[in-house]
C-alpha cells in the first residue's frame, strides 16, 4: 500500500450485500486469489454476490458529511466510491498501441511488460537529442540500481516526479497503476485516483475553474459527492504529460487557493495542488520528458524517478507477450539483437511494436529482405501500413512496394514536411495512416472533443525529414533546400549529392545538442532501391557514397571532435554499412599518434556492437591512461582481454571488474600483468570473481605487486567463486608464506614458491663474472622482489647488450652505463651505475628488495 504521513492504525472497513464487515485488505486478496472473476464470496457467511467491496468512509470523513443531515452517505458516496473505481477500470483496462481503434485494443495485462524505473536526482536541463540521450545510458558502465516498481512510486513520500524520453510509456505505467488500484491489488488504502492529463487540460477553453468542478469534468461520476469529501478523503493527482503542457505553472508565487470550491484558472490551481496549499494530504505524481521537468522547483518534488525503457530480457519479454506464435517471436528476437541499431531503438517500448508489426509481415514472405538498419526499418514501416490501409479500406494487398509508394506517394511527401495543417492533409485520410501518424482522442472525455495528431515517434519525424531533403535534391528543388539553410552552399542548382551530404555532416557536427544526429544517419543511408516509387527517379552516385565515408572517417581522426559526435559518425557509417573491420584498420593506421580519450570512447562502442571478437589488446592502441580506462569495457565483447602494463589504482579496477561482472560479457581470460594492481586492486577484482555473471577460466597477474593480503582476497572469491575459473596466475608477486598457503590447496592456482633451477651451459653466460641474469627480457612496466641472505648481495638491471667476455668493468653490474646495481649488506646499501657510487641509508631489518622497472 502507499504509506501515508499518517498511516491508519487498522485496515479500512469493507461490506458486501449480506451486511457483513470485512477488513478490505484481507477480502481483497481472498477474492483475487481463490474467487472466480465477478463472484465475491463472504468470508463469515460464504454467501456469494456478484457485487464487488463496497468502501466506509473514514470516521472523520463521516463526521464531517453528518453534519449536514442532507448528505445521504449510505446512499452516495459508497456507490460513488464503487462507480469510480469501475469506471477507472474500464477506462485503463487496455492498451492501444497506433491507432485508438476497436482492433489495436488489447487488454494491457496480457502484454504488459515491466519498465525499467530507477531512483534518480534532479539535473539541469538536458538538451541533447532523446535518441542520443538514451544511447548515452546504455554505453554507461552497469550500476547497481535498484528497480522501482509503478504501484511503489510513493512509498513514502507524497509528490513524484518521473522522467523519461518520448515513447518510453510513462503514460502506460500511470495505467497500470490505475488498474491494479481498480481491480483491488495495490494500493487499497486509496479512495480516489484523478488522472489529468496535460494534453486534454490545453484543450480547456474556460478561463476560472474550481478544483472540484474540473475533476467533475474529467471523472463524470463524482458528481454528486459533496466537494468537503475530498479533503478528507485519500487522493492521488495523477498529471500526466508535463512537457506537452500549455497551462502556465507558476508553483512558487501563484495566487493561494485553498478551498476545493474556490475559482481560478487551471494554471493555478494545480501549482495549488503541488505547492500544497490545496488539499495538502494529497499523493501527486508528475510524468515528463526530461527538458520539461525544470518547470517544477525542486523544494517541491519528493522524489525524483526515471523510466529507462526495456532492459534486454524485458524487450524479449515484449516480444514474447506481443506475439502469439512463440516460433516467430524468436525469430524475431534473434534477428534483432544481432542488428545494433535496431536493438538499442528497441529500448524504447513503442519502437518494438513498430519492429514486431514489420517483422511478422515480412516474415509472411518469401522474397523481401528483412531490415537490418533504422532506416530499413522505417521504409519497410512505410510499406506495411500503406498495405494494412490498401487491405482495410480499398479492399486490396497489393505487394509491389514500387507501386505502393507511387499511390501514396502526395500523401507521404506532404507528412514529410512535417506540418499536418500547412500542407493541406486531410485530417480523416491521415487517420488512415495509423502506424504512421498516431491519433490521439480520447472519446470518453467530455471536454472539447477534438483530434490531436503526433508522429508514433520523433525518430519517424526525422526518418521522414531526411527523406525530404533527399526528395528535394533529386527534384532539384533548390528552394527547400535553402529553407534548410543550406543557401551558403546550395546557390547553384548543379549542387552535387556529395556536397550536400558534406554540408549536413558539417551542420550536424556544429550541433552542441546532437538535434541533427539521427537526421543525418537517416540521409547518408543508400536506401533508394528501397523507396523506388516515391523518389521520381533515383540518383546512383558510388563515388559520392565512397568519398563521404572517407569524409566522414577524416573528421573522426580531428583532435578536437566530441566524443558523442565521434560515436555518431561511427553509427553513420554503420548505417551505410561500411565494414566494422575498417573502422579498427583507421583506428591502426599511424598509431604513433596518441589517440583522444573521446575516440576511444568511440571505439569502444562500436567494438562492442560487433559479433564476439577474439583479442582484444591495449597495446594495440597508442592513447592516454584515461584512453585505455575508456577502451576497458569493449573486452566484454571479448573473448581474451590484453590489458597488461595499464595502471590500475583500487578506483580504476572497477573498470576490469565490471567487464568480468558484466552479464553480457563474453570474456573468458583476462591478463593484467605489469599493472600496478596492488593489494587494493585485486580486493575489487576478487569481488567480481564471487558474480555469478563471471565466466572467466584465465586471470592473469604476474607482476602486479600483490601481497598476503591481496592472496587472501582471492583465496576467499575462489573459495566461493561459482565460474569455471581454472587458472590464476601470481607468479612475480609476493603472496608470503600465508599466501602461499591459503592458495597452494587449489589447483587452479600456479605455482608461486621457489623451485631449484637446472643450470646448463648458455652461451650468453659470463665467463668470468659469477653474474646471472633471467632467461626472458623485460619491457614496460615490470616488478618483482628477491630475498637476500649472507653478508651481502648486488642486484641489478641491465640491457641485453652488456659485454659478457672477460673481467672489465664493461662485463660488471653497475660499472658502465648499461646497467644498474643495488649492493646489500648488513650495515650499507648503495647504489652503482656508470661506475658511480652513491650511498643510500640503510633501511630496516629486512633482507628483501623490491625492484621497479619503469
Amino acid at each position: 500500500d502507499w504509506s501515508m504521513m499518517n498511516p491508519p492504525e487498522f485496515s479500512n472497513p469493507v461490506s458486501i450485500t449480506c451486511g457483513h464487515e470485512l477488513c478490505r485488505q484481507c477480502i481483497s486478496s481472498f477474492w483475487h486469489q481463490s474467487a472466480p472473476s465477478e463472484d465475491f464470496a463472504c468470508t463469515q457467511c460464504r454467501k456469494r454476490s456478484r457485487t464487488g467491496p463496497v468502501l466506509h468512509p473514514h470516521k472523520d470523513m463521516e463526521e464531517s458529511i453528518q453534519q449536514d443531515p442532507q448528505t445521504p452517505v449510505d446512499d452516495v458516496l459508497h456507490i460513488v466510491l464503487h462507480t469510480h473505481k469501475t469506471s477507472m477500470k474500464n477506462k485503463y483496462e487496455s492498451l492501444f498501441e497506433g491507432l485508438k481503434s476497436q482492433e489495436n485494443k488489447t487488454l494491457l495485462n496480457r502484454v504488459y511488460t515491466q519498465l525499467y524505473i530507477i531512483e534518480g536526482e534532479s539535473e539541469g536541463v538536458n538538451e541533447e537529442h532523446e535518441v542520443l540521450q538514451m544511447e548515452k545510458t546504455l554505453r554507461k558502465q552497469l550500476v547497481q540500481d535498484t528497480p522501482i516498481n509503478c504501484s511503489d512510486i510513493f512509498k513514502p513520500l507524497k509528490i513524484v516526479l518521473t522522467k523519461g524520453i518520448a515513447s518510453i510509456r510513462k503514460s502506460v505505467s500511470v495505467q497500470k497503476l490505475i488498474l491494479d488500484w481498480a481491480e483491488g491489488k495495490a494500493n487499497q488504502d486509496v479512495d480516489f485516483m484523478f488522472v489529468l492529463p496535460f494534453q486534454e487540460l490545453n484543450l480547456i477553453k474556460c478561463d476560472q475553474y474550481s478544483l472540484h468542478r474540473l475533476l467533475c469534468d474529467f471523472h463524470p461520476e463524482i458528481k454528486d459527492l459533496d466537494p468537503k469529501i475530498h479533503d478528507v478523503s485519500k487522493v492521488v493527482f495523477i498529471f500526466d504529460g508535463l512537457d506537452e503542457s500549455r497551462t502556465q505553472l507558476n508553483v512558487s508565487q501563484c495566487t493561494k487557493v485553498s478551498d476545493i470550491s474556490m475559482t481560478s484558472s487551471v494554471g493555478v490551481l494545480m501549482s495549488n495542488l503541488i505547492k500544497g496549499e490545496l488539499l495538502p494530504s494529497a499523493l501527486i505524481w508528475i510524468t515528463s520528458r526530461p527538458a520539461a521537468a525544470n518547470q517544477i522547483p525542486p523544494q517541491y518534488i519528493n522524489r525524483v524517478t526515471e523510466i529507462q525503457g526495456f532492459t534486454d530480457p524485458q524487450k524479449e519479454e515484449y516480444f514474447s507477450k506481443r506475439i502469439s506464435d512463440q516460433d516467430q517471436a524468436e525469430k524475431i528476437i534473434s534477428h534483432i539483437k544481432t542488428a545494433k541499431s535496431l536493438h538499442i531503438m528497441c529500448h524504447i517500448p513503442v519502437f518494438c511494436w513498430i519492429s514486431a508489426t514489420v517483422l511478422q509481415e515480412i516474415l509472411k514472405q518469401t522474397h523481401t529482405e528483412i531490415p537490418k538498419t533504422l532506416a530499413e526499418m522505417y521504409i519497410q514501416s512505410l510499406h506495411t501500413q500503406i498495405n494494412m490501409k490498401n487491405e482495410k479500406y480499398e479492399g486490396e494487398k497489393e505487394r509491389d512496394q514500387k507501386k505502393h509508394l507511387e499511390s501514396n506517394r502526395s500523401m507521404i511527401l506532404k507528412l514529410a514536411k512535417l506540418d499536418l495543417r500547412d500542407c493541406g492533409i486531410d485530417v480523416t485520410e491521415a487517420s488512415v495512416y495509423s502506424g504512421i501518424c498516431t491519433q490521439i482522442f480520447r472519446e470518453e472525455t467530455v471536454l472539447y472533443q477534438r483530434k490531436v495528431y503526433c508522429f508514433v515517434h520523433l525518430s519517424f519525424q526525422e526518418f521522414l525529414a531526411a527523406l525530404y531533403v533527399f526528395h528535394c535534391f533529386i527534384s532539384n528543388n533548390i528552394t527547400a533546400l535553402q529553407d534548410f539553410q543550406l543557401q551558403s552552399s546550395c546557390r547553384s542548382e548543379n549542387v552535387s549529392l556529395h556536397e550536400l551530404l558534406i554540408i549536413v555532416v558539417d551542420k550536424a557536427l556544429k550541433s552542441q545538442n546532437g538535434h541533427l544526429d539521427l537526421f543525418l544517419r537517416f540521409l547518408l543511408e543508400s536506401n533508394q532501391r528501397l523507396l523506388q516509387g516515391l523518389l521520381t527517379h533515383t540518383h546512383s552516385s558510388p563515388e559520392s557514397i565512397t568519398d563521404i565515408v572517407q569524409y566522414i572517417k577524416d573528421q573522426i581522426r580531428t583532435e578536437d571532435l566530441p566524443h558523442e559526435r565521434s560515436i555518431n559518425l561511427f553509427l553513420c557509417l554503420s548505417e551505410m554499412k561500411d565494414q566494422p573491420e575498417s573502422f579498427r584498420t583507421m583506428y591502426n593506421q599511424r598509431n604513433t599518434q596518441e589517440r583522444r580519450s573521446g575516440q576511444c570512447s568511440a571505439l569502444a562502442y562500436i567494438l562492442t556492437s560487433e559479433e564476439v571478437l577474439d583479442e582484444l589488446d591495449l597495446k594495440k592502441y597508442n592513447t592516454s591512461e584515461e584512453g585505455y580506462r575508456r577502451l576497458i569495457p569493449a573486452a566484454t565483447n571479448c573473448g581474451k582481454a590484453l590489458l597488461t602494463g595499464y595502471n590500475l589504482t583500487a578506483y580504476s579496477s572497477k573498470s576490469p571488474s565490471s567487464v568480468v561482472t558484466s552479464a553480457k560479457s563474453f570474456l573468458r581470460d583476462l591478463h593484467l600483468s605489469n599493472c600496478d594492481t596492488q593489494d587494493s586492486g585485486v580486493e575489487q577484482l576478487s569481488a567480481a570473481l564471487k558474480s555469478s555473471h563471471c565466466k572467466l577460466e584465465i586471470l592473469r597477474l604476474s607482476y602486479c605487486l600483490v601481497t598476503e593480503e591481496g592472496c587472501s582476497s582471492l583465496a576467499s572469491a575462489l573459495r566461493s567463486n561459482p565460474s569455471q575459473l581454472k587458472e590464476l596466475d601470481l607468479t612475480y608477486n609476493h603472496p608470503g608464506e600465508s599466501g602461499v598457503k591459503l592458495l597452494s590447496g587449489n589447483r587452479k592456482v600456479t605455482r608461486v614458491w621457489e623451485q631449484q633451477q637446472s643450470y646448463p651451459d648458455h652461451p650468453e653466460r659470463f665467463d668470468d663474472r659469477v653474474q646471472v641474469v633471467c632467461r626472458e627480457s623485460l619491457t614496460g612496466h615490470c616488478y618483482w622482489e628477491v630475498e637476500w641472505s649472507g653478508r651481502g648481495a648486488d642486484i641489478s638491471v641491465t640491457y641485453k647488450g652488456i659485454s659478457r667476455k672477460g673481467d672489465s668493468d664493461d662485463c660488471v653490474f653497475g660499472r658502465n652505463v648499461k646497467s644498474w646495481s643495488l649492493s646489500c649488506s648488513d650495515n650499507s646499501y648503495s647504489v652503482w651505475h656508470n661506475n658511480k657510487r652513491t650511498a643510500i641509508s640503510a633501511p630496516s631489518s629486512s633482507n628483501r628488495v623490491g625492484v621497479y622497472l619503469d
